[in-house]
């Protein structure tokens, strides 16, 4: 039987981590070497579980326009990473709740923005909705 929290923390990955992650996957791939020294470029999976926390939390109790910090500050990555998480559309329905994220990430004076959106139906978890 899985552990709930380890449950939780894989399910949370979904939110962010995996458009982050498929937009380094895409950018490696498509020979993108201007990447290269962009924010995602430093992201371990600490940074990310750091970014998925801030985006939970974003989107459980932030207002559309305002923003939550986020920093990778006990990651023990050398690289400081820190940002903003700002959701805003949020689209009610008797079914579901969506909302769009603005997401900011500024690294070694780069500054990176994702714009994804994450949906959820009652009690459930926030679950990145494929663009």
């Amino acid at each position: 039987m899985s552990h709930p929290s380890l449950a939780r923390s894989r399910a949370s990955v979904q939110v962010v981590a995996l458009c982050v992650l498929l937009a380094s996957g895409a950018a490696q791939a498509a020979n993108l070497g201007f990447l290269a020294d962009s924010p995602i470029s430093y992201m371990k999976q600490a940074d990310l579980q750091a970014l998925n926390n801030a985006a939970h939390t974003a989107l459980d109790t932030k207002q559309d326009g305002e923003a939550q910090d986020w920093d990778n500050q006990g990651a023990h990555n050398p690289v400081a990473i820190k940002g903003t998480i700002t959701p805003s559309d949020t689209d009610k329905t008797a079914e579901r709740t969506c909302r769009k994220l603005t997401i900011v990430a500024v690294a070694k004076g780069q500054t990176q923005t994702w714009v994804p959106s994450a949906c959820k139906a009652g009690d459930e978890k926030w679950q990145l909705v494929k663009q």
